[in-house]
């Protein structure tokens, strides 16, 4: 493997021993896939950011690191909202490990804006090069935007930010990003929603486990496609799909995607994902909400009030910059939470059922929650809090 002089320094231990350690790591991860080199990076975004999933040991490692991050860096969504923790439910132990935890993150220069939609936050252009871990913003930026990256691991992904470089390859090159399967609806006007999209997803990631799939027939909107990848990246390995005629590279005069393999996907299997078991709480923002989709929900929730837990996540600046819509959500009864999300914390193991509108949820919260999931539409999600 190739490296340039500078790296080959930082490799020797020239610039500290954590340098050293995360260069070795990528050096390792590049020679395990075959990279020729490194290439260099916009930005990165790291999972391992809640409490529940790193623990005691992780905490342990973060803190003994000694460097600082050489690109933005953002995190993944903790285990709570950082000024409303205690009315989420969050135990005050789970509390002071989890502050424990982001201050280790602040130490190394990553900017403490937890959220599992980093492309709400800052502009992430066409063809840069990332390196981003959490599943639905790995293949967001693949797909939607047409940035390139690998699903990172979380030390991976730290790695590459503090060193500014990750491993060219997998979907850093342009040839390795064509279709490998193609997928066919034989219904697509009776994918409408968001959730449609979710479920959608949930079936297709299963079918397509980790190759490229190209969709045609569908028309989605970036909120739909956000939905339909998240769900595919959580059911499959999806990190990259196509919509003919929609996400950027499908566009492309010189892309080509003949003679694949068609997989058919029936409606009539897609619905079967929906059911319509009683829930104790509701859940929606599995990836975070967009500003639009948080004046959706504001709306849908005018001059109601909901008659049991309703929890909405969103980027902490998505709703400082949306205070109209959170207010009139939060005046229903329901509460918009930032920096967390229903998988990551611990406020949501106390449900049997959680209702949510969205396919990574749907796949997620049986594992990390341990509850029963039930998947609808925004719509069916406010009529089952407010019945």
């Amino acid at each position: 493997m190739f490296l340039e002089p500078e790296e080959e320094r930082v490799l020797n231990g020239e610039f500290g021993e954590t340098r050293q350690q995360m260069m070795e790591l990528l050096v390792g991860l590049g020679r395990v896939f075959g990279a020729e080199r490194l290439v260099e990076i916009a930005s990165a975004q790291v999972s391992g950011a809640s409490y529940k999933t790193i623990g005691q040991w992780g905490l342990e490692w973060l803190e003994g690191l000694d460097a600082r991050v050489a690109v933005p860096t953002m995190l993944n969504p903790i285990g709570m909202d950082r000024d409303r923790w205690r009315e989420m439910g969050v135990p005050e132990d789970f509390a002071v490990k989890q502050e424990e935890v982001i201050a280790a993150y602040a130490n190394l220069g990553v900017r403490l804006e937890c959220t599992c939609t980093p492309y709400y936050l800052s502009i992430t252009q066409y063809g840069e090069h990332l390196a981003w871990a959490e599943s639905s913003a790995v293949v967001y930026a693949n797909s939607v935007i047409g940035a390139r990256t690998n699903r990172e691991g979380g030390p991976g992904a730290l790695a590459a930010a503090i060193i500014g470089r990750t491993p060219y390859y997998g979907l850093h090159i342009f040839a390795n990003r064509r279709p490998s399967i193609a997928i066919a609806i034989d219904e697509p006007a009776a994918v409408r929603d968001a959730a449609d999209y979710g479920a959608l997803g949930y079936v297709a990631g299963k079918l397509v486990g980790n190759r490229i799939p190209i969709f045609s027939g569908i028309r989605p909107n970036r909120d739909q496609l956000k939905a339909l990848g998240a769900a595919m990246a959580a059911t499959g390995a999806v990190a990259l799909f196509h919509v003919d005629g929609i996400t950027p590279e499908a566009r492309l005069p010189t892309f080509r995607c003949d003679g694949l393999e068609t997989v058919e996907i029936t409606m009539a299997g897609v619905r079967e994902v929906f059911s319509s078991i009683e829930v104790d709480a509701i859940a929606v923002g599995c990836p975070h909400l967009s500003p639009a989709e948080m004046e959706t929900l504001a709306a849908l929730l005018q001059g109601k009030k909901v008659k049991k837990p309703f929890f909405v996540f969103a980027a902490g600046r998505v709703i400082a910059e949306s205070r109209d819509a959170v207010e009139r959500i939060e005046r229903s009864g329901a509460r918009v939470y930032a920096d967390t999300c229903v998988v990551v914390s611990p406020a949501l193991d106390r449900f049997d059922a959680i209702m949510v509108n969205s396919g990574k949820a749907l796949a997620y919260v049986p594992t990390m929650c341990g509850a029963v999931a039930r998947i609808g539409t925004v719509e069916e999600c406010v009529a089952v809090a407010t019945m």
